[in-house]
């Protein structure tokens, strides 16, 4: 009886060696005769010779059952799928940093459209709005420059400070746009509201400075004088002092949103906001003395007194996304005791 190589192909129709027909795997003196298990005939599924059991010449190779279709691996579902997807789009740290520049690149061009638009209304930026509040005064503020190219410098800086201004609601949502990808799904959907609410704080804050904490403070500048002193203030001092109070209110007027965010990631708790109530009063005088442009006590308190009122708000939002936290953490763990 022929013996075969190990390593020889031999399909159905093929002669061996010795002229004989091919056999295949057939087993030759009660032995099978082994078979590379990648290997198979044409229509078979792959099969190893260890579950084969030996037979006769004539056809005593035994394969075993196919599974039962329910033991088969079920396909994955749409929604596994999206998964799978979106854990294969992760990004790594240079695309962040990527990620991180075009942002960056985006903000910086919003500044310089922005400020180039202030410069070419800078007159009626100069007129209607930021003189507007010294001259509603009885008597209107006196302003004059003292230096020789200080109005040229002067129109330069509030083209530059006030297209910040404008453009900080775009880098509020430039900001937000670089985070999104590592929120939970479900807080996904919320980051445009949370831009729109961030945005809409910073709003709030250039509002209350413009409308009534300038006006309150030029009043009461203007007002306390000495016999025989009048006042007369720069036009440079006048536009910091302006452009300074609203760009401070309106990232001051941020502290509910960013005690929302650093809630969310679990960094302070609306307990802890509470617990340092009286330590937080301290450090809002502080720090409103030294937004304040003016030095008296009168203007500090104006401002003190809203930060104060936002630091409440801050322990109720605080709440809200600790809550929001917990129950995403909740929702995390049961889906994972689900897929053990």
């Amino acid at each position: 009886m022929p013996t075969f190589d190990d390593d020889q192909d031999l399909k159905p129709g093929e002669d061996s060696p010795s002229g004989e027909e091919g056999l295949g795997d057939q087993p030759i003196d009660g032995e099978p005769v082994p078979r590379r298990s990648s290997e198979a005939w044409p229509g078979e599924e792959r099969v190893d010779t260890a579950e084969r059991t030996p037979g006769g010449m004539s056809g005593g190779i035994s394969f075993p059952e196919p599974p039962p279709p329910s033991e088969i691996d079920p396909i994955i579902d749409e929604e596994e799928f999206d998964d799978y997807q979106e854990q294969g789009n992760e990004m790594g740290f240079f695309e962040h940093l990527e990620e991180l520049r075009w942002r960056i690149i985006k903000s910086v061009i919003a500044l310089a459209v922005t400020a180039i638009l202030c410069a070419i209304y800078l007159e009626e930026l100069v007129e209607k709005v930021l003189l507007g509040p010294g001259r509603q005064l009885t008597p209107p503020l006196q302003l004059q420059n003292t230096e020789m190219m200080g109005q040229l410098t002067l129109a330069i800086q509030v083209s530059l400070f006030s297209g910040l201004i404008l453009a900080i609601p775009f880098i509020l949502w430039q900001f937000w746009g670089f985070i999104k990808p590592g929120l939970y799904e479900k807080e996904r959907k919320l980051a445009g509201l949370i831009a729109a609410a961030t945005i809409l704080c910073f709003l709030i804050g250039v509002g209350f400075a413009y409308f009534v904490m300038i006006p309150t403070s030029l009043d009461f500048t203007s007002s306390f004088t000495f016999e025989g002193v009048d006042n007369r203030f720069t036009i440079s001092n006048y536009f910091s002092f302006i452009l300074g109070f609203i760009l401070a209110c309106g990232v001051v007027f941020e502290m509910p949103m960013l005690s929302y965010a650093l809630s969310r990631f679990g960094i302070v708790s609306p307990g802890f906001l509470r617990k340092y109530r009286r330590h937080a009063g301290v450090i809002i005088l502080v720090v409103a003395a030294i937004i304040t442009p003016t030095p008296d006590p009168f203007n500090q308190l104006i401002l003190a007194v809203p930060l104060y009122a936002l630091y409440e708000i801050s322990i109720l939002v605080s709440a809200l996304g600790t809550r929001q936290r917990t129950e995403s953490m909740e929702e995390i763990e049961e889906e994972i005791e689900e897929a053990l």
